[in-house]
């Protein structure tokens, strides 16, 4: 009787190692922590909930207010009322969007965790493509690239070359070849994500977890998203400043921390 394992191609026996070493989740098992970080956000936030709630999966809405002044707090308490949040934490003072989702992390239980903004430049209709890679054991972590191919509104072209700068001169530290570190989108398995020593509070956050994930050496994909980026008139909060801080941030926990 001839033996499978002989039988099959040089190309199939080949392929045989990408299977090894795969932690599927099953699907029915998942419980998705969606952590959305809120400062000022009062004529998108029940926008974003909406979109949010509407993505076919078992999810806990965390919503952390990093003390809002224009009537924000107001809106997510009314929506926490009627039980369209989860888990509603305020913060006392603005400490940042970092800070916000260090303890949206630390509320959170799912086995898988996702960060969604609240001002409608992400679209949660692509959160399948990021949940899949986890789902089916490939990865430990998937970021939402903006710049593999998806739909995406045209705005500053200064922006477009800050973002690949910083990327690059992240994936020159820390050893990985992303094409989008700055992305708000990053699914990551949720005990991995409870285990990482995250420490910054404003928009450091990006550069630290890539930083962390990659010294863990973990699976990570990327994976096309959309992007409907706002500008400044529409709300648009980080500046140049806050890549200058990214250059610091990027050298600080890749060759530092």
């Amino acid at each position: 009787m001839t033996n499978p394992a002989r039988s099959l191609s040089g190309n199939a026996i080949d392929a045989l190692p990408r299977m090894r070493g795969r932690t599927p989740m099953a699907p029915e098992s998942l419980l998705l922590s969606v952590l959305i970080p809120v400062y000022n956000e009062r004529n998108t936030i029940e926008v974003i909930l909406e979109q949010v709630r509407h993505v076919p999966v078992r999810m806990e809405i965390i919503c952390v207010d990093d003390c809002s002044t224009d009537g924000t707090r107001d809106i997510l308490t009314r929506l926490k009322d009627e039980g369209r949040i989860q888990q509603l934490i305020f913060h006392e003072v603005n400490r940042g969007k970092g800070a916000a989702i260090r303890t949206a992390l630390a509320a959170s239980t799912g086995n898988v965790v996702i960060v969604q903004d609240a001002d409608l430049e992400y679209d949660p209709a692509d959160w399948p493509g990021l949940l899949e890679p986890i789902l089916e054991g490939r990865a430990d972590a998937v970021f939402g690239s903006r710049f593999l191919g998806g739909p995406h509104r045209v705005l500053y072209f200064w922006h477009s070359v800050g973002n690949a700068l910083l990327t690059l001169f992240s994936n020159m530290l820390s050893d990985l070849n992303l094409t989008d570190m700055e992305t708000c989108y990053k699914a990551v398995r949720g005990d991995l994500a409870r285990s990482l020593h995250l420490t910054t509070d404003r928009f450091g956050f990006e550069p630290e977890i890539t930083a962390r994930l990659a010294k863990a050496r973990v699976r990570i994909f990327e994976v096309p998203i959309s992007y409907a980026g706002r500008t400044y008139a529409e709300g648009k909060k980080i500046g140049w400043k806050d890549g200058v801080a990214a250059v610091w941030h990027i050298t600080r926990f890749n060759l530092f921390s």
